[in-house]
């Protein structure tokens, strides 16, 4: 196999790749590349936040010892934000807890922070909550959070909202091949 000509072009960026992996490191990203860490690590240099370790628990926290939610989306992709994949009422009580951060981007550019309260977001936190127990006590796989919603209701940290009215879904492109039908199925 031959290289493509762009691995040249990648050679010469790497180092200024690996210096982005190292002030990540330093503050407690092990990889820019995993769980968005290289916007995580915009969005705390944003704030004066400090990572907090582990995968369970809040992200992140402020000088003050304030623990908060980070969330962030690629507005040129989806209108909504992920929350958990296995969201019950002990992970419903958790978010209930702290004070979320918003960071809203378009590819990597980071456009906008948002900050809101246990309050602002109650209004969710209840129809999960009647949800999974409507559901007979079902944990609920990722329900997502309006970036309207969140821009709505929400402070303004740090950048400028973006236009939502320029959103444009892609069509939706069905990748699997068709294979004929076989004679017992027609």
């Amino acid at each position: 196999m031959k290289p493509h000509p762009d691995k040249k072009l990648l050679d010469q960026l790497f180092p200024a790749v690996q210096k982005y992996q190292e002030l990540a490191e330093k503050h407690g990203i092990k990889d820019i590349f995993q769980d968005n860490g290289g916007k995580l690590l915009q969005v705390i240099l944003a704030l004066g936040l400090t990572v907090l370790d582990g995968r369970e628990g809040n992200d992140a926290k402020d000088e003050t010892g304030r623990e908060y939610e980070l969330k962030s989306v690629n507005f040129s992709l989806q209108k909504n934000i992920s929350t958990h994949h296995h969201l019950n009422p002990i992970i419903i009580e958790k978010y209930r807890q702290v004070d979320w951060i918003f960071a809203i981007y378009e590819n990597i550019e980071l456009l906008a922070i948002y900050l809101m309260t246990p309050q602002d977001l109650e209004p969710l936190f209840e129809k999960w909550w009647k949800k999974w127990h409507d559901d007979g006590g079902k944990d609920i796989n990722n329900p997502k959070i309006p970036l309207e919603f969140v821009m709505n209701n929400g402070r303004l940290l740090d950048g400028v909202p973006p236009d939502l009215s320029t959103f444009r879904k892609r069509p939706v492109v069905n990748r699997r091949k068709k294979r004929p039908l076989a004679e017992d199925e027609s």
